[in-house]
């Protein structure tokens, strides 16, 4: 199948590159940092830039696109402004999906579990109460309206935390938790926070099952099999890689008020099952995550 990936030197994509151009041809999109997208087939591009995405699209002729570049940060930095947000997560993506219907392409989208209230309870089925209450999470479910509004042939994950360690210049909390902790460096873990978190090694391997599957206009939730607080994911890094759990210092969400609250996102994954996507344990993506290093 002809593959086209945004954000391919991003956490997930750069995974994304390595498990789908096994079996695929792919063509891989960065943007500031190259990544491991030198090398496959590959261009530098800005998503906002439109004719930039029209002329790829019409020289590789994708049949699907995978959707996965965005501006992903909780907390904004003063680098970026509130338009720059929405241009790259909600305008392009609206962009990429009218290209997609266009070249008449597949289109799957990593959204996120944040766009659910982060109140109403555990194991959020996908029918749940949408309330975001970052900037991050409302322009992504803004962008799952506006490639629903374009067209069917659409999936929509909403992928829920990603750990594990990410390759060249892209990294996520866990891997820092993990080099502080191999340090003996204690380190502060939320413990009134729940997701159900799965690895890059096994999202990248179930999107690789998934691409393979005649479904379309399906909103899916995508993330691993346990409900858990942050603090208990490292307490079994703790345990699997034998770290002082000593080091690990208790701390709750108000403690940090100038990030977004959000208590309890883990998400019901029946429907993920359904389609024949079966992840594997926690313990056995956090053993995988630990054998790659």
């Amino acid at each position: 199948m002809k593959v086209l990936i945004t954000g391919g030197s991003g956490l997930l994509g750069q995974y994304l590159n390595i498990f789908l151009s096994k079996e695929n041809d792919i063509f891989t999109i960065f943007n500031k940092h190259i990544g491991n997208c030198q090398e496959y087939k590959s261009a530098q591009l800005d998503i906002r830039d439109y004719e930039g995405l029209r002329k790829v699209f019409k020289s590789f002729n994708a049949e699907l696109v995978l959707h996965t570049a965005a501006i992903s940060d909780t907390i904004i930095n003063s680098t970026v402004s509130a338009k720059d947000v929405y241009d790259i997560n909600v305008k392009s993506t609206e962009s990429i999906a009218n290209l997609c219907k266009e070249f008449n392409a597949k289109m799957i989208y990593t959204s996120t579990d944040l766009v659910y209230a982060g109140y109403r309870g555990s194991y959020l089925k996908e029918d749940a109460k949408l309330i975001p209450v970052s900037l991050y999470a409302e322009t992504k479910l803004m962008g799952e309206l506006k490639i629903q509004q374009i067209f069917d042939n659409y999936i929509i994950l909403r992928t829920a935390l990603l750990f594990g360690f990410g390759l060249n210049h892209s990294t996520c909390h866990f891997q820092f938790l993990f080099e502080q902790l191999s340090k003996n460096i204690p380190v502060k873990v939320f413990i009134d926070q729940f997701r159900s978190p799965i690895s890059l090694l096994e999202a990248a391997r179930l999107i690789g099952e998934l691409i393979k599957k005649d479904i379309k206009k399906e909103v899916i939730n995508f993330g691993g099999p346990e409900r858990i607080s942050r603090y208990e994911l490292v307490e079994r890094l703790c345990d699997i890689k034998g770290f002082n759990k000593n080091l690990l210092v208790k701390i709750k969400l108000d403690d940090l008020p100038q990030l977004p609250k959000v208590e309890d996102v883990s998400l019901n994954i029946d429907k993920m099952k359904s389609f024949g996507l079966e992840p594997k344990s926690l313990n056995e993506m956090i053993k995988e995550v630990l054998r790659k290093t």
